[in-house]
């Protein structure tokens, strides 16, 4: 990025996007990913409790970019911690409050994802909004935890035009019905495999014999590889992967990963959560190159840490070690299709600098996964 344009003036639209109707998502197409149910809504919003609220920022020929915001349950954070871990695929990013999530293994603040250079704007606005909530009128120190992409191919970055407004919208329209997918809010901006990138999500119900836990993922993708579709080889059929004839940075970028779930996990065993989600990455194609940030932040709302408290101990009952990798399947096969679904739903973007990028041409996508028996 060389300059910045001049001042312009911001249309906020709104997460409800008509044209969005006639994409499918890779479910509606016939394609299964893993073994595991879904839950009612294949959403990180199935995790009882969680919302999800996004702002999207398009105007002009330049400004491609939003924010998404996960929060963890209706109540205040900060004063109601969740546990929570965090895992580093590869730390080429900027994910504020990382430190703190691993040291004390909780979150005290929801989790906003926007681009690269608007951290900062994110995490003022996060602090503004915890410290105006009731019941926190003596805090002092506040952890906001804010997560980034690079959507500067297709959203004039420098001007930094998320403003502390606009991640107080996303906080404030937060549901916890169908999320929106695609490019909308983070996601607006972001490309994925060399194609149009976004907002996905998924998420997975173990069976009552397993625990009857659930799983609710939601990413953010701005990476590349050698994409596959339910193992099908999808980027090569194409002809479109990450260094295919020289070796370039196309391979760059980064994913955002957030993880909910209701089963009752210590930041010990969310960590191992976490871990596992890299694995979905990995399925898709994903390389987490050199010049990628890919972080995964997973939380537990099956019970809260009291900011304060009569009592030195803490105590709960905990899944044991022996119980946890059925939850370990899950989040893989959830991570895997929510990038999937960022892809499926997300749509032919024009942007900064005349730049194009185009969505995933899903006809032909449907044709090679016929070829390789993906779909019937």
């Amino acid at each position: 990025m060389r300059h910045c344009i001049g001042p312009v003036i911001l249309l906020l639209i709104g997460v409800q996007f008509s044209s969005f109707a006639q994409n499918k998502r890779l479910r509606e197409l016939g394609v299964k990913i893993g073994v595991l149910p879904t839950g009612k809504l294949n959403a990180i919003t199935d995790v009882r409790g969680v919302k999800v609220g996004q702002t999207t920022l398009v105007n002009a020929d330049s400004i491609r970019t939003g924010v998404t915001a996960v929060l963890p349950h209706e109540g205040n954070v900060f004063q109601q911690k969740v546990p929570a871990a965090i895992e580093l695929g590869n730390g080429f990013g900027k994910l504020a409050g990382y430190s703190q999530v691993a040291e004390l293994g909780n979150l005290e603040t929801p989790i906003v994802l926007t681009n690269t250079l608007n951290v900062s704007t994110a995490a003022a606005a996060l602090v503004d909004w915890t410290l105006l909530q009731k019941g926190n009128e003596n805090v002092r120190s506040v952890n906001p935890i804010v997560g980034e992409t690079n959507d500067s191919y297709l959203n004039d970055i420098r001007g930094r035009h998320v403003k502390q407004n606009d991640i107080v919208k996303a906080l404030q329209s937060a549901t916890s019905g169908s999320v929106e997918e695609g490019n909308v809010g983070a996601g607006t901006g972001t490309v994925c495999f060399g194609w149009k990138g976004g907002i996905g999500t998924s998420s997975r119900k173990l069976p009552a014999a397993l625990g009857g836990y659930t799983v609710g993922v939601l990413v953010q993708t701005n990476f590349g590889g050698v994409l596959e579709v339910a193992g099908a080889p999808v980027g090569v059929d194409l002809g479109k992967y990450s260094f295919k004839e020289t070796l370039d940075k196309s391979g760059d970028g980064s994913c955002m990963i957030v993880v909910a779930t209701d089963a009752p996990l210590d930041a010990r065993n969310l960590k191992r959560l976490a871990k596992r989600a890299l694995v979905g990455l990995g399925k898709t194609g994903g390389i987490m190159a050199n010049g990628s940030g890919d972080y995964v932040i997973a939380f537990s709302t099956a019970y809260t840490i009291p900011h304060e408290s009569k009592s030195p101990f803490e105590e709960q009952k905990l899944l044991r070690n022996d119980d946890t990798s059925p939850l370990f399947l899950a989040v893989i096969e959830a991570t895997e299709e929510a990038i999937l679904n960022s892809l499926f739903m997300a749509k032919t973007t024009k942007g900064y600098q005349g730049h194009t990028i185009e969505s995933l041409p899903v006809p032909k996508v449907v044709e090679i996964l016929k070829k390789y028996g993906k779909i019937k």
